[in-house]
């Protein structure tokens, strides 16, 4: 019997009691490990005095209820800790890194992102655009970022020969003086080292293949955040404040227990929201959740750019038709633009006034002129413009949104960092270092409840095996229900729990021979010492 069930019968002066003797005797405490995140821990064998002093009352608690749960909540915490904190170590020390690389990109790209001196006005985005093309004449500019503020520069976009897929050329020009100030491969609107730690954060620089690593830690968080908090909540305890606070007077793996604790609780919420959203772009379960988003009616609209409404391109009658050998004819240019500078005086007309971001016309296609100021509160409309005349054609707000699109759209910016800028950077790096402590801590408890008498280099053993099997079958089926459910929606998640079961029962088949084989063993010679001590018969 461990002291996980011990625990359960015992009062709360008895249960610190124990716990003392325990750091006293043993070097570990005999309290479980529950934290809101990332290793769980069970406790350590203490003695066959405990055991043999508390087995009849565990075997007088009834099964149902917190008592039947916790040994499960228990085992699940401590394996999932065990085999998953590492890649939770991973990510979080990479996420750590690129909270601080916002900060970083600003001070190592001051010269691409700054001016060097604040002119009396900007000159023509057209002006602008000309000295970005005869810098780099190869590029196809696509879109162009106008100057959000007085000391900074204007990004021109363009799609380049020879750069990675996902990649684009940016040049960046004073807006002042048209002086072309650096010229940059960008992925989105991160420069080069913030989209390294990006990719470096999601897949390790493995390609699709490291993905794995994020979407399993990502997978897992969560369960172990919300199994961490119930344990830890339903632990006895003689303060109230042992809850939120730690314990300083305790010693041995009791403090570090109290840290393990209370840190997980306050990093908790924050902690489920980072596995939330960052489930939302993952490979499977991104898919997944799309997809149900879609079914919701909560998919992120965008704005429509076609000329004429998409009908005839404005100029060709057979735009858009399917020509004899099959073949469909695509929408012609636009014949005229009347240029960027009156597109951009179109939008802010309109009200799409902060910081910029101008999609050029295409086959087909009008100007789109979108804000991207996603600070709080954000400004996220857009607008699209007929090039021939500078005519609005479609508007869309961000408060006309669907209400889970705008979630999403919330939910993603807040994980990378964005809606609050500098606070919501610094509340990403905390519980960036409280996952690190975390698994610090949860493998410390691990190692301190080790038996020391026998194995110096013995490590602490999980919660005993069969927990689901005292689960009430009211509690049991819609658990086992629930699992299910969510093993499919997320399926690394499902996938790894069923690694996780299959190891865990092929590792106790083989504990179960080796135990029945010691045993035949012991009875055979215990069978031929007493024939050696019988009188022999004659």
């Amino acid at each position: 019997m461990s002291l996980e069930e011990v625990q359960d019968v015992r009062t709360p002066d008895a249960d610190t009691a124990a716990d003392t003797a325990a750091d006293r005797t043993t070097g570990s405490t005999t309290t479980a490990t529950t934290a809101s995140t990332t290793t769980g821990t069970t406790s350590a064998d203490t003695g066959t005095e405990a055991d043999s002093a508390t087995t009849g009352a565990a075997r007088k608690r009834p099964g149902g209820g917190w008592a039947a749960l916790r040994p499960l909540l228990l085992r699940t915490h401590f394996y999932a800790g065990l085999l998953i904190a590492p890649l939770l170590f991973v990510a979080a020390a990479t996420g750590l890194l690129y909270a601080v690389s916002w900060q970083a990109e600003a001070i190592v790209y001051s010269d691409e992102l700054t001016v060097d001196r604040v002119g009396e006005s900007p000159l023509a985005l057209s002006a602008q655009i000309a000295a970005a093309r005869d810098a780099a004449p190869r590029g196809e500019i696509v879109s162009v970022w106008p100057a959000p503020d007085a000391e900074a520069t204007t990004r021109v976009i363009m799609e380049s020969p020879g750069l990675p897929e996902g990649e684009t050329l940016t040049v960046f020009i004073d807006p002042y003086t048209a002086e072309v100030r650096g010229q940059l491969a960008t992925v989105g609107d991160a420069l080069p080292l913030r989209a390294w730690l990006s990719e470096f954060h999601s897949s390790l620089h493995l390609g699709e293949f490291g993905r794995n690593y994020s979407e399993l830690a990502a997978s897992w968080l969560w369960v172990v955040a919300l199994g961490g908090l119930a344990l830890w909540i339903g632990r006895r305890r003689k303060r109230a404040s042992e809850l939120v606070v730690p314990d300083r007077k305790a010693t041995g793996r009791r403090r570090t227990l109290s840290w393990h604790g209370t840190v997980g609780l306050w990093a908790v919420a924050g902690l489920v929201v980072l596995s939330a959203t960052g489930l939302t772009w993952s490979r499977y379960a991104g898919e997944n959740i799309g997809q149900l988003q879609d079914r919701l009616g909560g998919a992120t609209p965008a704005v429509s750019a076609s000329v004429n409404g998409g009908q005839d391109g404005g100029a060709d009658e057979h735009a858009g038709h399917v020509m004899p050998d099959g073949t469909q004819m695509a929408p012609p240019a636009p014949t005229a633009d009347l240029g960027i500078d009156r597109a951009v005086e179109a939008a802010r007309a309109a009200g799409v006034t902060e910081s910029l971001q101008v999609t050029l016309p295409s086959q087909g296609k009008g100007y789109v002129v979108k804000e991207k100021d996603k600070l709080v509160p954000v400004h996220l409309d857009a607008v699209s413009v007929d090039p021939a005349d500078a005519r609005v054609m479609d508007e869309l707000r961000f408060a006309d949104y669907p209400l889970l699109a705008q979630l999403t759209r919330f939910g993603i910016d807040l994980h990378m960092g964005m809606t609050f800028g500098l606070a919501n950077q610094l509340a990403l790096a905390a519980l960036a270092v409280a996952v690190m402590f975390l698994v610090f801590w949860g493998y410390r408890m691990w190692w301190l409840r080790r038996p020391t008498k026998d194995r110096a280099l013995s490590v602490g053993r999980a919660q005993p095996r069969g927990a689901w099997r005292k689960l009430p079958v009211t509690l049991l089926l819609p658990l086992a229900a629930v699992t299910a459910v969510v093993g499919w929606f997320v399926p690394m998640l499902g996938i790894s729990l069923v690694v996780f079961l299959v190891l865990d029962a092929a590792l106790g088949f083989v504990a179960g021979r080796r135990a029945r084989t010691a045993a035949d063993t012991d009875a055979e010679t215990g069978a031929e010492t007493d024939a050696e001590a019988a009188p022999i018969a004659v």
